[in-house]
């Protein structure tokens, strides 16, 4: 979760990508507690790979060693300095790969209820897409094992996209092999990439399997992640989960459900509602708000959002629709 999320801008000038909320909750904790529940077994330690210090710094990682304890877990914190790829990124973590691991990029949530094949040599988790000219996809074999990884194929090879989330029975068998493509300078793109380890692991006989999740939903930019708040709040609207913070104060107002509403927020004369999530210390008046997220301790008046993104300590009085502001901004 080194990157600086600028396709999430501006939200993300002044948190990590993987911190902003949805549905109530930083995107990687979503990610990491849907990970060791599909799992079902116990952690024993989550490492995260941050960049720059200057833009994780000690808030961001007690945020993250919060999340690892609570999940029973060591938490261990790495630094990649400079942005040369997904395979370098994995080997700034190198002390902790070992034993059976999954790796996980931060930035996309995901759905699934797949029994994981651990006896497989690793698992690439994949879905099924309808245009997978644009994404890396799995080539399978007639026992539907993975015998190849082809990036944006001009003709059909499969539907099943790989997402980004990945388990290996022994992870010190990737380390080996990223660590030849790093000191063989074995570049794809201008970086070192995971993929290059893993071919490497193919071509040495290493059984790989798929594992298909029911729901991937990207956070990468504005509206998608709108959409993914929506997609979440269902699911926990399913699974039944307590959305509302009962330190709501309402004055002749409506929340059409499902909706996170956090603490000590405050909603005068207005609606909110359906798939919004509100954070803590938000006040909300005069206005109606669907299909949105608003973050903690903003001032929203006479608003009528649709598919909006608002930041934290935002101020806004005006008749604007679909909208993306950033932290500490005011429309007055």
């Amino acid at each position: 979760m080194a990157g600086r999320g600028s396709r999430l801008r501006p939200h993300t000038l002044t948190i990590p990508k993987p911190l902003i909320p949805v549905a109530g909750k930083p995107i990687v904790h979503q990610l990491v507690t849907e990970i060791a529940q599909l799992l079902n077994e116990p952690i024993e330690e989550i490492a995260f790979i941050l960049g720059d210090p200057a833009w994780f710094g000690d808030e961001v990682v007690e945020k993250l060693k919060e999340l690892a304890v609570s999940l029973g877990a060591k938490p261990s914190i790495y630094r990649q300095l400079n942005p040369l790829g997904t395979g370098h990124a994995i080997m700034c973590a190198k002390e902790s790969l070992q034993g059976p691991a999954v790796i996980a990029y931060a930035d996309t949530l995901i759905k699934a209820t797949f029994n994981l094949d651990k006896t497989a040599d690793a698992v690439i988790w994949t879905k099924k897409v309808k245009n997978p000219e644009a994404y890396g996809v799995v080539k399978l074999n007639e026992n539907q094992e993975i015998i190849e990884l082809v990036e944006k194929p001009q003709k059909f090879v499969s539907n099943q996209a790989v997402i980004g989330i990945y388990y290996f029975k022994d992870v010190g068998v990737l380390k080996n092999e990223l660590q030849y493509v790093l000191d063989n300078n074995i570049i794809n793109g201008g970086e070192y990439q995971i993929n290059d380890g893993i071919k490497r692991m193919m071509a040495n006989g290493k059984l790989f399997k798929t594992g298909a999740v029911d729901e991937w939903m990207d956070c990468g930019n504005k509206d998608v992640t709108v959409e993914t708040n929506t997609k979440m709040l269902q699911f926990l609207q399913q699974d039944k989960k307590t959305l509302i913070s009962d330190t709501v104060t309402l004055e002749n107002a409506t929340i059409i459900e499902p909706c996170f509403i956090d603490e000590e927020v405050i909603i005068k004369n207005s609606t909110v509602g359906p798939y919004v999530s509100v954070g803590k210390g938000t006040i909300i008046e005069d206005s109606n708000v669907k299909e949105s997220i608003i973050q903690s301790h903003s001032t929203i008046k006479n608003a009528k959002f649709n598919k909006a993104m608002i930041g934290n300590h935002v101020i806004f009085d005006g008749n604007f629709t679909n909208i993306s502001l950033g932290d500490y901004s005011q429309l007055k």
